[in-house]
């Protein structure tokens, strides 16, 4: 049995979409759908049991056992502008060591969720070497929540069994219902198609130009694949970078959208928000040697083709991966 938490959001129901393309159906998924349209994500998927978030921790907590082979934690409050502190600590940071803490016991593979918003801004470089959880200062309270385990997870020496993923600008299908938290790219498709323009920010920093911030921008379909290339290599442990390895501009981004939409390119800069301007990082990019060393050899999606493929395949005919 595969348990994937958060298995009806982005990243999660991209996983049990590629998890049922390789064969796997013997999955429990575990989430909360809430009000918003989550729930079309699992529309074609194949999996045994749906088990709400709150009900499957309090089973693990009292000793229920399942017969769990493997569990990919992507569940979490992902909002980097939450500032309700006690609630990411309990949903990111002891949720994640609860788990964490089952399948260690219990011998099962535990792979989740860190993020590249525990580098804060990036002024000690993109290694994920496990060495630097405790020097890094994250720039908002999610990061800081993710970054807590991470160091929880370094001084129990727990990364010598688990893997935690330190997941960079992901972007593609399955992201539609995640509101202000979706990526640029859908955000900007939408922009385009209903103004003809897109709206980016303007910067802030002297060293880069208006719509030259950097980001590793990496697709959701290279994302799963990173994922689950540590479910089947059981003997790479530790933390890893999820990216592309190659930064790229927000110009470049949109440009690549227009593209494929055919249309002219426009794009208006605006005023970053003031409650932004001292968390904003103007430059990611992940060093992914480690994850190459671990075996990984994939070709990776150019930032032009995943966009393409986004947008030709998922945006315009408003498909779900699954459909």
């Amino acid at each position: 049995m595969i348990v994937v938490t958060g298995g009806a959001g982005f990243i999660g129901s991209a996983v049990v979409w590629k998890l049922n393309q390789q064969g796997h159906n013997n999955i429990i998924i575990v989430d909360e759908l809430g009000s918003d349209e989550k729930w079309k994500n699992l529309v074609g998927l194949n999996f045994v049991d749906f088990i709400h978030k709150d009900k499957f921790i309090k089973q693990i907590e009292e000793g229920n056992k399942y017969f769990i082979d493997a569990i990919i934690h992507l569940g979490a409050n992902s909002s980097t502008t939450e500032k309700d502190a006690g609630h990411l600590l309990t949903n990111n940071y002891q949720y994640t060591k609860i788990l964490a803490k089952y399948s260690l016991k219990n011998k099962a593979r535990f792979i989740y969720a860190s993020s590249a918003a525990t580098y804060g801004d990036g002024s000690l470089g993109f290694d994920d070497d496990e060495s630097n959880c405790l020097k890094l200062r994250p720039l908002n309270m999610y990061g800081y929540s993710k970054s807590l385990f991470d160091s929880w997870a370094l001084n129990e020496n727990a990364f010598s069994s688990i893997v935690g993923l330190k997941y960079f600008n992901v972007y593609g299908p399955n992201e539609y219902h995640k509101g202000d938290m979706r990526s640029v790219v859908h955000k900007a498709y939408e922009q385009i198609r209903d103004t003809g323009k897109v709206k980016l920010f303007k910067s802030m920093n002297k060293n880069y130009k208006d719509g030259e911030q950097l980001r590793d921008f990496i697709y959701v379909k290279d994302a799963i694949d990173m994922t689950l290339h540590f479910l089947t290599h059981r003997d790479k442990n530790g933390l890893f970078n999820v990216g592309s390895g190659k930064a790229r501009t927000w110009n470049d981004l949109v440009n690549a959208i227009f593209k494929t939409m055919n249309k002219p390119v426009e794009i208006e800069y605006i005023d970053l928000p003031v409650h932004l301007q001292k968390k904003y990082q103007y430059h990611t990019e992940a060093n992914i040697n480690k994850i190459k060393n671990s075996g990984f050899t994939n070709d990776l999606f150019p930032l032009e083709s995943g966009v393409e493929d986004y947008v030709k395949y998922y945006l315009i005919p408003e498909k779900h991966l699954a459909e």
